[in-house]
């Protein structure tokens, strides 16, 4: 059976993060996912999961100098010591609210700086991967579309899961937004097949509006009938950003015939 989640790093935008929670409840929603959640106290976020029963999901590491255009630091050579860090914080902010994933972010990368960022980044997330592990924590790579992300230090699956392999570690596994690579390269369904078995979880927006599963040119119907037949057993994470209305939006359930 499907379950979705409702990222909240796009739903109900401009509302504190504990408002935009008790609205996740209220729309139906059985779990959430966040950005950047480090201005609201863990523990409050814990007791707002709790009091609506809902399963807090993953979070990111922070993007560093969003002045310099940072958008991540993993695989940025001589920041090493400043992505530890940014683990260790998300880490932290696992323990006291209860997420069990981080999305960890890999930054921004001239293509002919690629080759050692490869092995900054492979070992940051050797050592980053021993941390989550003895937390019962997960850290997910997510490869980024050009358009939203130019240069972005990794842009299809195939990369990500070539880095998970050469890692060999349980602890890592790969972020697959449907959105992202239907951008970037297509052919969803064959790639869902292909790296079913590398998968930590999944996220959703039109393609290429980013807007409401409901439009654009992926076949939702298809993508969840596919991540059934692969058996794949996470949550769905909601990642788009709504048209209007947050609340008004959420007609694309009954649409698609699915329910939260």
């Amino acid at each position: 059976m499907l379950r979705f989640s409702a990222n909240l790093g796009f739903l109900w935008p401009g509302l504190p993060l504990l408002e935009r929670i008790d609205h996740a409840a209220e729309g139906g929603f059985r779990a959430i996912e966040l950005h950047w959640p480090y201005d609201t106290p863990g523990d409050a976020v814990r007791k707002a999961c709790e009091k609506h029963r809902l399963t807090l999901l993953g979070i990111n590491t922070v993007v560093g100098d969003a002045s310099r255009g940072e958008s991540g630091l993993g695989a940025l050579a001589g920041r090493e010591a400043d992505f530890q860090a940014a683990i260790d914080q998300s880490l932290a902010y696992c323990r006291v609210s209860g997420a069990n994933a981080v999305h960890a972010m890999a930054g921004v990368v001239p293509q002919d700086q690629h080759r050692k960022a490869r092995e900054t980044f492979l070992g940051n997330l050797a050592e980053a991967a021993e941390k989550a592990s003895g937390q019962g924590v997960m850290l997910l790579l997510e490869p980024l579309n050009p358009r939203d992300m130019p240069d972005y230090f990794y842009s299809t699956a195939a990369e990500a899961v070539s880095i998970i392999e050469e890692l060999g570690s349980d602890a890592v596994r790969l972020m697959f937004d449907v959105y992202h690579v239907g951008v970037t390269e297509g052919d969803v369904i064959m790639k869902l097949r292909r790296y079913k078995d590398f998968i930590g979880h999944v996220q959703i927006a039109a393609v290429p509006s980013r807007a409401e599963p409901d439009e654009g040119e992926i076949s939702y119907p298809a993508i969840f009938e596919e991540l059934e037949r692969i058996g794949y057993a996470g949550f769905i994470g909601c990642e788009y950003k709504p048209r209007a209305a947050t609340g008004d939006g959420l007609t694309w359930v009954n649409r698609l015939g699915v329910s939260l």
